[in-house]
């Protein structure tokens, strides 16, 4: 099979990393000095996973160096995400999968309105990781643990075999990726937990580990995180779990130093995803007359410092 990796940051550089571990074909799409340093230094990752270094990989910062690719893995920001999204047009065909790794949940409602069904999958990634300015991977923790799968079950048997059959191929050479048929609640309990984590951290300029050692924080984090959940209750998204609380349980065993990639593109000066993240939380909550206090304090203090 042919993939394509589009945006080479944490998350595309990681997943890439182990995908050139595979028998496919692996294809990297970027931009700018991420390309040039692509170009000269290959990709490497740092990890507690593994530590891989690949000297020549195929990356062009071209889209129409590729053609008939059997599964794109999109990790671009949301703000780039639509542009790239009909882009795509001209490099896929009707078989190809669309795995759109991006924060938040409008990711894969933008592929259904331009693609339809036929590109109706999801994809959830559980890591903390980002490139330094040299495009190494730098993976935090322990966690990295990723999730795909079909939102409508009943209309794409054969693709969901190709996707159980990539997974199996990853799972063989050490990444973590997993196959469900509820990604919809993988992709929302996510979005509980990024939505008050990239909002709290930028806004704060703290760790988790800071921001959980002062109550006042921590009680605002969590309030930001039962607001999302909250607006998860009106797309119809059940929980067998409390996941605010099961999130506390995670974050006392997260690297205390660990950070937001939009705490780190707010430091770099880079532009953010907050109007995807919290602002989502916002004007969602709003369509359907929910308070989202915590979210719309998030941000309107992190663009009055922006």
């Amino acid at each position: 099979m042919k993939i394509l990796i589009y945006g080479v940051g944490g998350i595309g550089g990681f997943i890439g990393a182990f995908l050139c571990k595979t028998k496919y074909e692996v294809f990297f799409l970027s931009r700018g000095q991420n390309f040039l340093n692509l170009k000269k230094n290959g990709l490497n990752l740092e990890s507690s996973k593994d530590s891989l270094k690949f000297k020549k990989i195929n990356v062009s910062n071209k889209l129409e160096d590729f053609n008939n690719l059997d599964i794109v893995i999109l990790c671009v920001k949301l703000y780039d995400f639509k542009s790239c999204l009909l882009n795509l047009t001209k490099v896929i065909n009707k078989n190809t999968i669309i795995l759109p790794f991006q924060n938040g949940i409008i990711a894969e409602q933008l592929i259904r309105e331009i693609y339809g069904s036929r590109n109706n999958f999801g994809a959830v990634a559980q890591i903390s990781s980002h490139i330094d300015e040299y495009s190494k991977v730098i993976h935090k923790g322990n966690l990295a643990t990723f999730f795909v799968g079909p939102l409508l079950c009943k209309e794409n048997d054969d693709k969901n075999e190709k996707l159980i059959n990539f997974c199996n191929e990853l799972a063989s050479v050490g990444l973590d990726m997993r196959y469900t048929e509820k990604i919809n609640q993988k992709l929302w309990d996510k979005f509980i937990f990024l939505s008050a984590y990239s909002g709290m951290t930028t806004l704060t300029q703290m760790t988790i580990g800071e921001i959980f050692e002062n109550n006042t924080l921590k009680k605002m984090f969590i309030k930001a995180m039962e607001e999302t959940l909250n607006l998860s209750k009106m797309y119809r998204i059940s929980f067998q779990y409390n996941p605010v609380k099961k999130w506390e349980e995670k974050i006392h065993n997260m690297p205390y130093d660990m950070t937001s990639s939009m705490y780190l593109d707010f430091k770099n000066n880079k532009r953010l995803e907050l109007d995807w993240l919290s602002g989502s939380v916002v004007k969602l909550s709003q369509k359907f007359k929910l308070i989202s206090s915590t979210h719309q304090y998030i941000v309107e203090n992190i663009h009055s410092v922006k």
